[in-house]
This record gives C-alpha cells, structure tokens and sequence, in this order.
C-alpha cells in the first residue's frame, strides 16, 4: 500500500489522536468583580426573590415550595422564596460531583477548576460546504456524534447538536440517545424537555449503566432553561423535577438578553439571572437534597437596533466570567458556553466572536463550557466546518493549559552555546529528537505564504475544515457496545415508538 502523504495525515493526527484528559486550569480564576460588587448581587437577587418571586407554571412545582415553607399564590402561580429557606436549601446541593460515561476512562469530575467541554446543541439547521444550509435530518446527528467521539477535546459526545427533522418530535430523543449510546462512549446528555421525554432518558440510561443510577450516581443529564424572566414553564420544571428526583445533572440556565428579558444594564440582568438560577437550584434540592446540579448562565445582551441577540460581546464575556464568580460563591459547577457568534456563516466574525465566548470561559475557570463546538447564526444553524475550526481552538486550549516545561533539559544551555551567535537550531540533536511533538500541529490553519498558498488551490479556512471532516467520518470506529445493551435500547425504542405514536409532548 502506498504511504500516505504526511500533509494528508495531519488532520486526522493532529485532532482525532489527540489523548483524552480532563482539562485542569493551572492558575487562579480571573475574577472581575470585587467582593462587594458579587455580595451586592446577591442582595439584589435575594430581593427579587422575596419581593418580587418567580412564577412556576407547575402544579406539583408549586406545591413543593409550599410544603417547605415558601409563600405560594396558586391562583397566580408565583412563588416568593425567603432568604432563609434559599440559603438552606442551595447548601446541600454538591460542590462537585462526577458524571459517568460508558467508557470509564472518559468519567468526568465536574467542579473545581476542571474545565470540560461540550458540542453544539439544539440546533435546528445543519450547513456543510456541499449541500449549504438544511433542516437537520438523523444522519446529520450521527455524523456529529462520531465526530464527537473521535475528537478528545470534547468531553461530551452528544447533546442533541442538531434536531433531527425526519423524525416525529415526540420520538426524536429516543432515537438521539440510542445513537449516543451506539456511536460514542463518552459522557451524554438529552433533552430534559417535560417529564416523559425525561423519564424516557433514565429508562433508557438504566439500561447502559444499571440500576446503580437510581442511588443518585449521574450519568445523563440536560440544561433547564429559565423563560426570563422570572419564570419555569410547565415543560422546563418537569424535567428539573425529574432529573433531580432521580440523581441526574441539571444545569439551571436562565437565557437573559439584557434590554429585552431583563433592564438594560448588565448588573441589572446579572442580579436577574442570578434570582432565577439560584431559584432553580433550590428547587432540585427540596426534590432531593444533593442531587448534582450546576449553575448555568447565559447572558449576554440583545441588539438593540434589530431586537437579535448579540453574541460574543463584551457584554457577555461580562456575564460569563462574573456567572463563574457567583457560582463559586454558592461552591457549585459553573456552565458557560464556549463559541457562541451570530455570524451566519463560518467567516472571521464567526470565529472572532467565538473566542470573545471561549477566552472568558476558560479565563473564568468555567466547568462545563457546553456549545464549544459547531455554533452558527446566532444558534440556529450547526455547521459542519464551524465544528471543525472551533475543534481545532479547543485543541490549542488544551495544549495552552499544558504549560510548558522548565527545567534543565528544555532550558537548553548546551545547545544554545553549541549553535552560538549568529546560526540556527534547525539541525540541532535537541531539535531533531524533539521534532514531531515540539509544538502545537494545526490541522485546518495553513503557515504556507501566499505563494505557495494559492499555488496550492486557495483553498481558505472553511474549506480546509471541510475536508478535515470528511477525512474524518472515513477513519471513524464505533467504540465496542454489550450486544445485549445494544439489543434492549432497541426494543425500548421501539416499544416507546408504539406507545408515543400520535402522542403531542410539545403541546
């Protein structure tokens, strides 16, 4: 067999080959505010809590904040939750917890200062260099899940990246987790949208992991989004109620476009999004104390000119490392997101606002960076070259938290008094062993000039990823699944495609 020409190796090497590691942040979390400036949050959160309260459009929602003491209007729906009764509450939820995946050498401790990264999700559209924008179908799904597996800077394989269309929607998680379970070995999550959808999720869950998941041992779990402002709809709180009743990972969001969902001011729609990611929380605690649960944000602020929101701002890079302050004050996980942009396609603004989105993140010691892969046109869209750049970002992330070594080896003195003034390290013993690993690798950015550049097609960032990804999905290998595992998510899925035939669960 002829021997690959090592250019046409370089993507799948320098991506897919790469190790799988949690991600430590080495140094101290850049804090943005001031202590008094995160307390006088807190008060104005804990004021809108008990003076203001949230709605909570959910029966048994309301009725448990009553049984612990909250005062409830049922007629309104409003609940407003005493200082006291938060603060006992919140204090029982983990201050880490680990998240088991299939292949335990891909478990996951979340908290800390471990940063972990997840894919796009909840996508309605796919684009690809080929066939241009599209409702997203099964396929497309499966094609971002192996791509998920086989790339080890992302430590999540599945997250509903794009909705597949060619499916009924009120089968479409049945289908979406069986294909993470089937394709990939790494930790999942899924859609936690009502307590059917939910209840489906752990079934199926039970059935990978065992009946040791009902003892409280996570491993699955979704984002509960916040309606902002200050209320949890019906569908929402089935889920969070869910989820927690069963040991499983809610990340409590609040989406928060400051000037539309909350006042204009940044402080004002983080005192807001803190009121409702703290009332959430409390909610998991009082369904069951230490249930794992994280504190999600997801702020930034809205265009004021056209209503869009506008990410990777300044203004969101604001929210996302004071969020992460106002995690550690509780002592919970923080979820951020990583390459969020509203570029519609994947072009310099597309990836300059990503990094507005990923530097904070990871600055901000943020434990789940959901999103940090595939994000276009402001959420709508995930594409696949979008995933690939922003892959190759998170491998250079992870390569930066590495470090670099400082002792007397690397210090060199040897070689730098054998080459001396004047000559080059090209030929050097030191250079020539340390050679295919001295350095970052890219596999889509190109160091050619422009000469050599256009000589060899022109081809520009975007079109590079593309073949990075094709070249890809070629060299992918399912991870070994128990073929009795594999036989029973069958027949619950079909069993529960017989019962929910028909059935509107997004009514």
């Amino acid at each position: 067999m002829p021997r690959t020409p090592r250019r046409d190796r370089r993507p799948v090497i320098s991506l897919a080959n790469r190790p799988f590691r949690e991600l430590r942040h080495p140094h101290r979390p850049y804090e943005i505010l001031e202590e008094g400036q995160i307390e006088a949050l807190h008060d104005a959160s804990v004021t809108i809590l008990e003076t203001i309260g949230l709605e909570f459009l959910d029966e048994e929602a309301l009725a448990i904040w009553q049984r612990h003491g909250a005062r409830v209007d049922f007629s309104r729906r409003r609940v407003w939750i005493e200082r006291g009764l938060l603060e006992k509450a919140i204090q029982t939820a983990p201050a880490t917890f680990r998240w088991r995946a299939r292949n335990p050498d891909h478990n996951l401790i979340v908290g800390e200062n471990q940063i972990h990264f997840g894919p796009c999700g909840g996508m309605v559209y796919v684009s690809d260099l080929r066939e241009g924008r599209r409702p997203g179908t099964q396929a497309d799904l499966e094609n971002f899940v192996r791509l998920s597996q086989m790339c080890h800077t992302l430590h999540f394989a599945a997250w509903e990246q794009v909705a597949p269309q060619d499916i009924d929607s009120s089968t479409r998680h049945l289908h979406r987790l069986y294909a993470a379970f089937r394709l990939s070995d790494k930790a999942v999550m899924e859609a936690a949208h009502g307590r059917v959808i939910t209840a489906d999720t752990i079934a199926m869950a039970r059935l990978v992991f065992g009946s040791e998941i009902d003892q409280g041992d996570p491993v699955i779990g979704d984002v509960i989004n916040v309606n902002s402002p200050l209320r949890y709809d019906e569908r929402m709180l089935g889920g969070l109620i869910t989820l927690a009743r069963a040991g499983q990972v809610a990340m409590i969001t609040p989406f928060i476009l400051a000037g539309a969902m909350s006042p204009v001011t940044m402080a004002a729609a983080l005192a807001q999004q803190n009121a409702e990611a703290l009332a959430g929380i409390a909610l998991t605690q009082l369904v069951r104390p230490g249930a794992p649960v994280v504190y999600g944000g997801f702020t930034t602020n809205a265009d004021l000119r056209s209503g869009a929101p506008a990410f990777g701002s300044p203004e969101g890079a604001w929210a996302m490392l004071a969020g992460a302050q106002l995690a550690r004050r509780y002592r919970l996980p923080y979820r951020g997101s990583g390459t969020l942009t509203s570029a519609p396609i994947p072009d310099g603004q597309a990836m300059s606002e990503s990094l507005w989105t990923l530097w904070p993140a990871v600055l901000g010691h943020t434990n789940l960076v959901m999103h940090a892969a595939g994000w276009l046109d402001g959420g709508l869209t995930a594409s696949f070259e979008k995933f690939i750049l922003d892959l190759e970002q998170l491998a250079m992330m992870d390569h930066f938290l590495a470090g670099f070594d400082l002792d007397p080896e690397s210090l060199a003195l040897d070689s730098i008094a054998e080459v001396g003034p004047g000559g080059h390290h090209f030929g050097t013993l030191l250079t020539q062993a340390r050679f295919a690993g001295a350095f970052f690798e890219p596999a889509v950015a190109t160091r050619q000039n422009f000469d050599a550049w256009a000589a060899a097609g022109g081809v520009d960032a975007a079109g590079r990823a593309y073949r990075v990804w094709q070249a890809m999905l070629r060299d992918y290998e399912a991870p070994p699944l128990d073929p009795a595992i594999d036989e029973a998510l069958r027949d619950f899925v079909a069993r529960r495609e017989r019962e929910l035939a028909g059935v509107n669960l997004y009514g």
